[in-house]
């Protein structure tokens, strides 16, 4: 059976474009609110949307986003919340994955996760800290309830690493364009380029590209090598500056905007 999230890829490159996949963590600054702002993202072009579940441990996010995720647990998000959100989106007909650290899911139990996951509607895990020797258990989930899996790639990983990472993803394979946390930055890295080629030695999937891009010149500057453009900290910060102003539906068109303008500049013959 073929995911969304492929066929999100598909039409994409259909199109003569990279996919946009859009990251905003669930229950910031409210469940309805994030709904409310994922929606404007996929309403304003982006493909697939990763929600975050948010956790108190969050090694590789950057402080706009962990500060996001803070406030959302602050606030009682849960994993339920989580799930609730999934549904809405997957409802409205986004291709929607869930970007999480392993422990939540591994107490929630990893078989159970995948089952509520699929019924929710989900397409998938994002899953930036589970290794591959211990992504058994999630492998055999995923494969009886027909997720997609996503794996990280990083310009450090070994060729044999790559294989192997590469192997295992099904959707989509991430390739984490720079070391460390995430985080918006002047340039993408020089890294990127290199790290997709290394990843399609080893696989047919799309490969997608994310860490760094903040806005459409960015976008079209990895569109032009990559199949996926993977932003987060880029919406999150305009969610973020809205609720300090205590004004959700600023975030929600700030969300929009942003959108727009990067689903523009993943069209690879934009002018």
């Amino acid at each position: 059976m073929t995911s969304a999230v492929t066929k999100a890829f598909a039409q994409a490159h259909a199109e003569n474009r990279a996919a946009l996949i859009g990251y905003l963590p669930a229950g910031f600054p409210s469940v309805s609110d994030a709904i409310e702002a994922a929606l404007a993202m996929a309403g304003a072009g982006a493909d697939v949307l990763e929600i975050g579940l948010p956790y108190s441990d969050p090694l590789i996010d950057g402080p706009v986003i962990a500060e996001a995720v803070h406030r959302a647990l602050t606030s009682g998000t849960r994993v339920a919340d989580v799930l609730r959100t999934v549904e809405a989106l997957a409802s409205a007909g986004v291709p929607t994955l869930v970007m999480t650290y392993w422990n939540p899911v591994d107490r929630y139990g990893v078989g159970a996760f995948a089952r509520d996951l699929a019924q929710a509607g989900g397409s998938g895990l994002i899953t930036p800290d589970l290794t591959l020797e211990e992504a058994g258990p999630w492998l055999e989930a995923s494969d009886t309830y027909g997720l997609d899996r996503v794996f990280l790639a990083a310009p450090s990983s070994t060729d044999t690493r790559v294989a192997a990472i590469a192997q295992a993803c099904r959707g989509f394979v991430y390739a984490a364009s720079v070391m460390g946390i995430t985080g918006t930055r002047d340039a993408v890295s020089s890294d990127a380029p290199a790290l997709v080629e290394r990843i399609r030695e080893h696989t047919e999937l799309p490969v997608a590209v994310g860490l760094g891009v903040s806005n459409g010149a960015q976008a079209k500057q990895v569109a032009a090598y990559a199949d996926g453009v993977i932003v987060g900290t880029a919406f999150v910060r305009r969610v973020l500056a809205a609720a300090y102003a205590e004004d959700p539906a600023a975030g929600v068109a700030g969300v929009r905007d942003l959108a727009a303008e990067l689903s523009d500049g993943v069209h690879r013959n934009t002018r």
